[in-house]
C-alpha cells in the first residue's frame, strides 16, 4: 500500500443517511438507547466505507458518522470544556448569517477517555482501504471566542491552556498508533480565518493580536503532533468554515503562508481552493520541499460536478509552484461538518468522489 497522502483524497465527513440523522434525533430525545444508536451507526459506517472503496479511493474515513459535529465529540472525553455562542457568524453569498456555538474553557483540561479510539477501531474492522482518522485542530477550541473563551481563574493565558490540551491530544494519538493507526488529519479553520483582513480587524478590535494568535496556534499544533509515533502521517486541513454550505471568512493564504508551511510539523496540507475566496496558488511557492499539498479544488458545497479537464488545468497551474509529484487533490472540505450536512445529495457526493479518482488517474496515473 502506498504511503499517504494519496493522489485522490477526501477530507473526512460525509453526508449522513436519513436513517442516521433520524437516529441522532431519537437518541438526543431519549427515544433509543446507546446500543440501538451504535448499531445504526455501525451499519451506516460499513455502508459508507464500501461506497468510498467502490469509488476507487485508497483511503477511507467513517464519514464522521458518530459525531454531531467535527469537533463536539471532544467535549466530555476531555474535561474542562463547555460551549457558548461564538463571536463570529457563518455567511452565504446572499447575505444570510448563521450563529453557532463554540468551545469555552471553564476547567482544567484533561483526557478522561478517548474521543476517536472507538471510531478508529470500528473503521479499521470494516475497511480494506487505508483508514484515516480526522480530529479537530486545537485552535478550534479557542479562536471562536479569542478573548473571553478561557476562564481566567483556570488558565491565565492561552499558552497555559494549550499546554494541557496538547497533552490530551498526544495521549489520543499514542493510543491510536497502538491500535494500528498510521494516518491522521487535523481540521483547522482559525489559521485560514486569520487570512481575512476583516476577521483580523475584528480580532484586534476585541483585544487579541492576530499575528500572536498565529504563533500560539502553530506552537499548540506542533506540541500535539510533533512527537507523533514514527510511521504515522499527519495532514492538516485548512478551510474557511463549512456549515450547510456556508462559510466564515475569505482571503488568500499569503498572511499566514510562510509560518504555516515552514513551521508546522505536519506532512501534508489539505488546502481549500474551490472558489476565489481562497485566493490564487502563489502562496504555494513557500511550501518547503519536504511537504505535500492536497488541492481542495472540488466543492463539497455546490452540486455542480467539476469537469476533469478543468480540474486538470487547475492542478497544472498549482504545479508551477509545487512539483506535480508532491500534489494531490480532494474536496475543499467535508460534505457534512455537522449532522445537517451541505445542500447536495448523496448521489452528487458519490459522483464527486468518483470524479476525484477519475481526475487523479488522468493526471498522475494512480490514486
Amino acid at each position: 500500500m502506498a504511503k499517504p497522502p494519496f493522489r485522490a483524497e477526501h477530507v473526512g465527513s460525509l453526508l449522513r443517511p436519513k436513517e442516521l440523522t433520524t437516529a441522532f434525533r431519537q437518541h438526543n430525545a431519549g427515544e433509543i438507547d446507546d446500543d440501538a444508536f451504535r448499531e445504526i451507526q455501525d451499519t451506516a459506517i460499513a455502508d459508507v466505507v464500501a461506497r468510498q472503496q467502490d469509488a476507487g479511493l485508497g483511503v477511507v474515513t467513517d464519514g464522521e458518522f458518530r459525531r454531531g459535529s467535527y469537533w463536539g465529540h471532544v467535549i466530555g472525553p476531555v474535561s474542562g470544556l463547555s460551549v457558548r455562542e461564538a463571536e463570529f457568524k457563518f455567511h452565504d453569498d446572499h447575505g444570510h448569517e448563521q450563529s453557532f456555538i463554540a468551545a469555552h474553557v471553564d476547567g482544567k483540561v484533561r483526557r478522561e477517555r478517548g474521543f476517536s479510539i472507538d471510531e478508529f477501531a470500528y473503521l479499521k474492522s470494516v475497511a480494506t482501504a487505508l483508514p484515516k482518522i480526522t480530529m479537530p485542530s486545537l485552535p478550534t477550541f479557542h479562536f471562536y471566542r479569542p478573548v473571553g473563551g478561557i476562564d481566567k481563574s483556570v488558565y491565565d493565558t492561552p499558552r497555559e491552556f494549550f499546554a494541557d490540551f496538547a497533552e490530551a491530544f498526544r495521549q489520543e494519538i499514542a493510543e491510536l498508533a497502538a491500535l494500528g493507526a498510521t494516518y491522521i488529519q487535523m481540521d483547522e479553520v482559525p489559521l485560514a480565518m486569520l487570512c481575512d483582513p476583516d476577521i483580523r480587524a475584528q480580532v484586534k478590535a476585541g483585544g487579541a493580536e492576530p499575528d500572536e494568535l498565529i504563533d500560539i496556534y502553530i506552537d499548540a499544533i506542533n506540541d500535539a503532533v510533533g512527537s507523533r509515533p514514527p510511521g504515522m502521517t499527519c495532514g492538516l486541513h485548512l478551510c474557511r468554515g463549512n456549515f450547510k454550505g456556508q462559510y466564515l471568512s475569505q482571503g488568500g493564504y499569503e498572511p499566514v503562508a510562510e509560518r504555516l508551511f515552514n513551521d508546522l510539523q505536519v506532512d501534508a496540507f489539505f488546502l481549500e481552493y474551490d472558489t476565489e475566496r481562497a485566493g490564487d496558488f502563489t502562496p504555494l511557492r513557500l511550501v518547503p520541499d519536504d511537504k505535500h499539498v492536497v488541492l481542495g479544488i472540488v466543492s463539497s458545497k455546490l452540486a455542480e460536478l467539476e469537469p476533469v479537464d478543468d480540474l486538470a488545468r487547475r492542478i497544472d497551474a498549482a504545479a508551477k509552484y509545487v512539483p506535480l509529484d508532491r500534489l494531490s487533490m480532494s474536496p475543499q472540505c467535508g460534505f457534512a461538518s455537522a449532522v445537517s450536512g451541505n445542500p447536495i445529495t448523496a448521489d452528487v457526493q458519490q459522483a464527486k468522489l468518483s470524479r476525484i479518482v477519475e481526475t487523479a488517474m488522468e493526471v498522475w496515473g494512480e490514486v
